[in-house]
This record gives C-alpha cells, structure tokens and sequence, in this order.
C-alpha cells in the first residue's frame, strides 16, 4: 500500500457495502464519492439475497450460488442509482464505482458454490485480483467473537459476523482488511481520511 509524503493512505481500496446498510445507502454515498482514494464498491446480497435464501433452489448448491451472484448486481444497482457509475471489470477505477460482479465471477468461478461463502469472501477475492487493501462496511463495529469485537485478527476465530470462508482467505492471502460500521457516515469519513475509528483489523495493520 502506498502512501504520500504526509503518511496517508493512497491508491485504490475496495470497499464491501454490506446489505444490511441500505437504508442507509443514501448517506454512504456521498462520503464514497468525496474519498481521497479511488474505491471500487461492491455490493452485497441484502433482501435479494435472502430472496434467494428463502426460494426453492436454496439447497440447490449452483443454482443458489450464482443466483446470490446475481442478488450482488441488483444491489450494486440500487447503490449506483444513488450518483456512482458501474463496471463489470475488477480493476482500480479512476473515481468511485460500483462493481456489478456476476459477469466476473461467471467467467473465473473462483471460490466454493456453497452458503459459507458469501458476498464477504467474494468482496475479498475481488481485492485479491485488483491488488487493493478491504474495506468492509457491516451494520456493526467490527468482528464479534464470544459477544465482544476483536480489534485485531490473525487467525481464524468462530464469528457470525462474516462468513465462514471470509477470515481464511483474507489471512491467506495477505489482504489487509478493516470491518467497520458503516451506518455512521461521520465515522466512515474519519476512516477514508486516515483516522482511527472503531472497527477490526486483519492481517497487516493499516
């Protein structure tokens, strides 16, 4: 990760927005849009996941996977209709845009047709492949284990927070990850800004 002569954080960062933030897309948005670094924003399942969750090709370990895929793009555009432009290509953008993954993750199919991979996992694959650091935004302060969050991960621990495939690949691979709560702008502002804010830290610190 790079940074310029006053120590802050440059280049590209993807940034996870979880679906159970969209009520509060509307606020989000505009401090994505405002970031010093480029972000490539990916969505998450939200209801059209659990639409999928609830239909009956739930158990059905393809159909289920890449209708959850799918569920990631029409959240991507419910975030997108509120100012951000969209691409399919997994690669640092020049300004703040919507990753519509499906496209990609149909011509790699890189991780596990199975419920323990998640939006999470698949945000971190997509910061694997563009070589950026994580950002996710969940509706909580950060990783929850035995009722508390963890300030820092460097190893797998047992967490409803994100799934179960999530904490491996990113310490696998290397992929500096921050998981914070993202419904409070001011908060997610501080953090793109370089400040310290509640959340958790996995692999290398920021």
């Amino acid at each position: 990760m790079q940074e310029d002569r006053h120590g802050k954080k440059t280049g590209g960062l993807v940034v996870k927005v979880g679906g159970s933030l969209a009520p509060h897309i509307p606020a989000i948005v505009p401090v994505l849009q405002d970031s010093p670094r480029p972000l490539l924003v990916v969505p998450g399942g939200g209801l059209f996941a659990d639409a999928v969750r609830t239909s009956a090709c739930a158990n059905n370990a393809d159909a289920a996977h890449w209708m959850a895929c799918a569920a990631m793009d029409q959240y991507g555009w419910l975030i997108a209709a509120n100012g951000l432009v969209t691409t399919t290509q997994i690669a640092v953008p020049e300004t703040t845009t919507v990753l519509l993954p499906y496209c990609a993750l149909r011509r790699h199919d890189p991780l596990p047709h199975s419920w323990d991979v998640t939006s999470d996992t698949i945000a971190a694959w997509v910061a694997k492949t563009a070589g950026c650091d994580l950002l996710v935004l969940k509706s909580v302060d950060g990783i929850e284990t035995g009722g508390n969050v963890a300030p820092c991960i460097d190893r797998a621990i047992a967490t409803d927070t994100v799934d179960p495939c999530f904490i491996p690949f990113v310490l696998n691979h290397r992929i500096r990850t921050f998981v914070m709560n993202g419904s409070d702008a001011g908060r997610l502002a501080g953090w793109l800004e370089g400040k310290t804010v509640p959340g958790t830290r996995l692999g290398t610190t920021f």
